[in-house]
């Protein structure tokens, strides 16, 4: 059994480069009404009875309502029955150390961040079946995400800099090089199954054209941005988290045009973890530090301001590095470094700071 908690609401890339347009505004930092109750967001964590060394991350919610996540560190792969509070732990292979989860017609998917593979776990009888991947140098896959169109999967290794789509029909990959210090990291797919992904190490968004199969990019105006994760909205709108700045950005991919807005932690927000709800809100999460809790902002691409902040765990040094929204429940899910796996539910109605 775990002990769960509730939370405080308070207030508020390398064959091609596609040069932007210049940025078309930069605001101040934000300051954020306060949320109106407590219950507005039913915050719950649970404590995973692994250990916060674990690394416990990435939780991704299944068609029953079930939670599944990785053990990054404690190199496990593990069930949460929000119900009742239960976890249940499966066994992988040593040296594997996942990275990132993801449930696709009802197998569970994740990346063998230590040991160049991907896996599928099957939750019925707990069988892995591997997919290693092909180039050996590529030893990190890193975050994955699938078609659900056309069955196929994307996903970035920042190490070994690299892009990989792979066919679970046939079991073959295709890879593509970034280039040096790239660092892919986030990624995300648009309605045509187009794949865009931060490119960490640099200033810059990357793609993969569908027509010629070539890796462009698109270099975000201040030298200084590092884009970590990122979001994708119903019109196929890019948003993305400057690392270094504080800033969460937009990038209209049509255009190439850009805009951003300081984060209500400004520089010290380090911007993380990110996900889009059915509203095409964008939510962020912001780094805890000494005496300061994370939090979680939300900010509505319509009215472009910050509506809500939603602080995370208890004050002092926390990461969450991914968010995942659940359509079903309309619940946002993550993970924490203070070793919890946490949601939030998003209010039917819209938000109103």
């Amino acid at each position: 059994m775990s002990l769960a908690r509730a939370l405080l609401v308070a207030g508020a890339l390398a064959s091609a480069s596609l040069p932007l347009l210049p940025l078309v505004a930069q605001n101040a930092p934000a300051h954020v009404a306060p949320a109106q109750s407590a219950s507005q967001f039913a915050p719950r964590e649970f404590e995973v009875p692994y250990g916060a060394r674990t690394r416990p991350r990435d939780p991704f919610a299944d068609a029953q309502g079930r939670v599944w996540f990785v053990g990054q560190n404690g190199n496990y792969i593990a069930r949460l029955d929000p119900t009742s509070g239960e976890f249940k732990r499966y066994e992988i292979d040593a040296g594997t150390n996942p990275h990132n989860l993801v449930v696709e017609k009802g197998m569970v998917w994740f990346t063998g961040n230590r040991n160049n593979r991907l896996v599928r776990l099957d939750p019925n009888t707990g069988k892995l079946t591997t997919y290693m991947i092909p180039d050996a140098s590529v030893r990190d896959p890193h975050t994955m995400t699938f078609d659900h169109k056309s069955g196929i999967a994307w996903f970035t290794a920042q190490n070994s800099g690299t892009i990989g789509r792979f066919d679970p029909a046939t079991g073959k990959f295709r890879l593509w090089k970034t280039g040096p210090n790239t660092r892919p990291y986030g990624i995300v797919l648009d309605s045509k199954g187009r794949p865009w992904f931060d490119l960490f190490g640099t200033n810059a968004i990357g793609t993969i054209d569908p027509q010629t199969l070539e890796l462009k990019r698109f270099t975000l105006p201040s030298d200084r941005t590092r884009p970590r994760r990122i979001a994708i909205t119903s019109d196929d709108q890019l948003w993305y988290g400057d690392y270094t700045r504080g800033f969460l950005g937009h990038l209209d991919p049509r255009t190439g045009r850009t805009e951003e807005w300081a984060l209500p932690a400004g520089a010290a927000s380090l911007p993380y973890g990110m996900a889009t709800d059915d509203r095409d809100v964008i939510w962020v999460a912001q780094n805890g530090r000494e005496n300061v809790p994370a939090t979680i902002v939300a900010f509505d691409p319509h009215a472009k301001k910050f509506v809500a902040e939603i602080p995370v765990g208890t004050p002092g040094p926390n990461t969450i590095r991914h968010m995942t929204f659940d359509r079903a429940t309309r619940q946002l899910w993550f993970g924490t470094d203070q070793g919890t796996i946490g949601k939030i539910s998003i209010p039917p109605r819209a938000l109103v700071p």
